[in-house]
């Protein structure tokens, strides 16, 4: 089986076309690798500045009454880590600056897509397109012959009389395409962490380990069923016809036809809904029994009665920042309920696009590769729960200090010095470690590796099975 490979690679090697392609490739990938990582570092250093700007100008603030800070507010810049590079996932869709303030939970704006003139189905070029659909095709190019031209040689007859046995044939030669399409992807890899040194640490590494895990198991896959459609089938056009036609099902038909059964089986409410919903509920309340006139009449009976008094002016305090904060507390509810309710929904969309890697392992390579990028929609959510974190804090800080800082109800004139608002503490978002999201690319893997056992028993099961002649 190892001279078998060797042979085979031997035999690529005099292919002066295939030498040609390789060079091509490889100075694709690198540029490629190299645009990317440069556009990243470019937008990571556009957000800081732009974050360092939002920072300065909230420290600038003189003296403001609180709760005009709170509608003042600030923003949070959705950061890139080092393998958006590689694939940049859902980012160029979804929005990268999250506006922060008083009474509201706003969505994520200023998409790269919604400021592109040219629009693409595949998005941006990034190493992923390249890895995605190219290569695998190439590698079936590569592997549809393998078999079958020795078939229409007679020389299949004469390697099996010799010996050897069809399955070890046919794994030898898959096994030699797969390591051109594994020199390919070591040689994107290796790009990646030789021009993008800045801000690697463990944990890149191991999301770098675990995707470079998930294109060879898929890689595997494609080259092993391309060499049994080979051996299986009497002529190179139908082996190639056949692979062709199992490559475009799995990148252009299912992932479509599945997403919009997923959509259908797990709907998110219309934009109009969502807002509609929100503002019956910040009304009238969560349960419809609890309006926003009863909530405040229930709270100044509450305070006054803490404080043993007649009115609000009595108050050693300034009610009106006790009333801010608990409406904002109870908006939070409602947020939470709402928004809550649409993460639950794109949490089952996704559990349920996953799933279809039983049958596509096109869409587990999909969702693995975002995945270990943190370009997919759990670091999305955890980006938005971080800040919204965030957000609430901060409110919540302004309006105790609209409480307690000294001032009386009604006393909208009253400012807070420079020194506060300095000592407000900014956003910061940390990336979550690949070990705490993890749990959710086991499916992934487990299915990339499920294929790749099934393809295997495949072979060994219907070697026997497959025709000489």
């Amino acid at each position: 089986m190892k001279q078998i490979i060797l042979n085979e690679w031997k035999m690529l090697l005099r292919i002066q076309v295939l030498a040609y392609l390789t060079l091509f490739f490889i100075i694709g990938l690198t540029l490629v690798t190299y645009l990317g990582i440069s556009q990243n570092n470019k937008q990571r250093e556009q957000q800081q500045a732009a974050q360092a700007h939002v920072r300065e100008q909230w420290e600038s603030i003189d003296a403001m009454n609180p709760h005009s800070a709170a509608h003042y507010g600030s923003y949070a810049f959705k950061p890139t880590n080092t393998l958006n590079s590689i694939d940049e996932g859902i980012n160029a869709i979804t929005g990268n600056v999250l506006r922060l303030e008083g009474h509201v939970q706003n969505e994520l704006a200023y998409s790269e897509a919604s400021q592109s003139l040219s629009v693409s189905k595949f998005g941006k070029l990034k190493p992923a397109l390249l890895l995605q659909y190219v290569i695998p095709l190439f590698l079936i190019f590569l592997a549809f012959a393998s078999v079958s031209s020795e078939k229409e040689t007679g020389r299949l007859k004469l390697l099996v009389f010799q010996g050897t046995s069809l399955s070890k044939l046919i794994f030898a030669k898959a096994l030699s395409v797969w390591a051109y399409g594994l020199l390919l992807l070591i040689v994107t890899v290796g790009m990646q962490m030789l021009l993008n040194t800045k801000g690697t640490d463990t944990d890149s590494f191991t999301r770098t380990a675990l995707l470079l895990l998930a294109y060879a198991a898929y890689y595997y896959v494609i080259t092993l069923l391309a060499t049994w459609f080979s051996a299986r089938l009497k002529s190179n056009a139908a082996s190639l016809s056949s692979m062709l036609a199992v490559w475009i099902l799995w990148t252009i038909f299912l992932p479509k036809i599945w997403g919009n059964t997923t959509d259908k089986l797990h709907p998110l409410p219309s934009r109009q809904e969502f807002k509609t919903a929100m503002q019956e509920d910040r009304s009238k309340g969560l349960d419809g029994h609890n309006p926003s006139d009863k909530r405040s009449d229930a709270l100044k009976q509450e305070v006054l009665a803490k404080y043993n008094v007649n009115s609000v002016e009595e108050l050693p305090i300034n009610y009106d920042g006790l009333r801010m904060q608990a409406d904002e507390d109870y908006g939070n509810d409602v947020w939470d309920k709402h928004f809550g309710n649409n993460y639950d929904i794109l949490q089952k969309q996704k559990q349920v696009y996953q799933l279809s890697g039983i049958f596509n392992p096109f869409a587990s390579l999909q969702s693995a590769s975002m995945g270990f990028s943190g370009s997919d929609m759990y670091h999305h959510l955890d980006f938005l729960r971080q800040a919204e974190n965030y957000r609430r804090d901060l409110i919540k800080t302004l309006n105790e200090k609209q409480a307690y800082g000294g001032s009386k109800t009604g006393d909208w004139g009253w400012k807070e010095g420079n020194d506060f608002f300095r000592s407000v503490r900014d956003f910061e978002y940390g990336t979550p470690a690949v070990r705490s999201v993890g749990i959710h690319y086991g499916t992934d893997m487990l299915l990339l590796a499920l294929w790749a056992l099934a393809t295997t028993l495949l072979v060994w099961l219907t070697a026997k099975k497959i025709k000489l002649i």
